[in-house]
């Protein structure tokens, strides 16, 4: 019987035995040396080597001990800077800091922003992602909430209403201030920071629409109707009643818009 031809013999060149394939494509690239500089900076960070608060070795030292020059040391350096995990200070040796929920969620910040802005479907799923984290921490707070929480809850609506019909844009920014400190009552640094982040993403495409007659004071009325049902330790009720307050405003965030300045 006749064998049948391999199909997974793999060549480096066309035509040699039966059944080769001929494979096409870049040559592989060495690293740069600030690649490997950050993986073992890295490494030794994630296995606990380098704990919060450490400093790093001097760039004297990394140099000798990596065998590299200033350039990919600082390179790398930068990298672990911009990813939260160091803290670069001009004069100091680096040093390592504790991971946050709102530092890990910065590192997509530019990302996010330029799928929003290239992408308009993307508003639309922005906005249904924060009705479901919003409508889910309002019924939470509702049973969590403290008399302290409940305090700083109705500092943050007297401080928005205290811009009623004067600065919208202060207005707007006191509005937002509200719904992150609803966020802060779940005792979730994740639920908070995604709240906050969306909320910053969204201010860009403010539509202004808050300058319409009466408009402010509805949203004054929808905030004060959730302050009372998680006051009310209400989860229901803090739950409709945030969501009916995000369904009616949707329509203030639409591309192509920013917020008043």
């Amino acid at each position: 019987m006749p064998r049948t031809p391999s199909r997974t013999t793999l060549h480096a060149e066309p035509g040699v035995g039966e059944g080769a394939v001929e494979m096409h494509g870049e040559k592989i690239q060495r690293k740069k040396l600030s690649d490997e500089v950050f993986n073992r900076l890295f490494q030794a960070i994630e296995h606990g080597e380098l704990g919060p608060g450490d400093q790093l070795p001097s760039e004297r030292e990394l140099m000798g001990r990596f065998g590299v020059g200033r350039p990919a040391i600082r390179e790398a350096m930068q990298a672990l800077g911009n990813m939260g995990l160091i803290e670069i200070s001009h004069g100091e040796r680096a040093r390592v800091t504790r991971p946050t929920a709102s530092a890990v969620i910065a590192q997509i910040d530019h990302a996010a922003r330029h799928l929003l802005s290239t992408s308009p479907q993307s508003l639309e799923h922005l906005k249904e992602a924060r009705e479901f984290f919003e409508v889910g921490m309002a019924s939470d707070a509702a049973k969590r909430a403290t008399l302290e929480d409940i305090e700083k809850l109705k500092a943050a609506l007297a401080e928005q209403q205290s811009f009623f019909g004067k600065d919208l844009k202060r207005f707007v920014a006191a509005d937002m201030a509200f719904h992150t400190a609803i966020a802060a009552i779940t005792g979730n640094p994740v639920f908070e920071a995604v709240s906050r982040a969306m909320l910053q993403w969204l201010s860009q495409y403010h539509s202004g629409v808050l300058r319409w007659k009466g408009h402010e004071s509805i949203t004054l009325e929808e905030h004060q109707q959730v302050l009372d049902c998680i006051a009310a330790r209400d989860p229901e009720g803090a739950a409709t009643a945030m969501r009916n307050h995000l369904r009616r405003t949707r329509r203030i965030y639409q591309p192509g818009k920013t917020t008043p300045s």
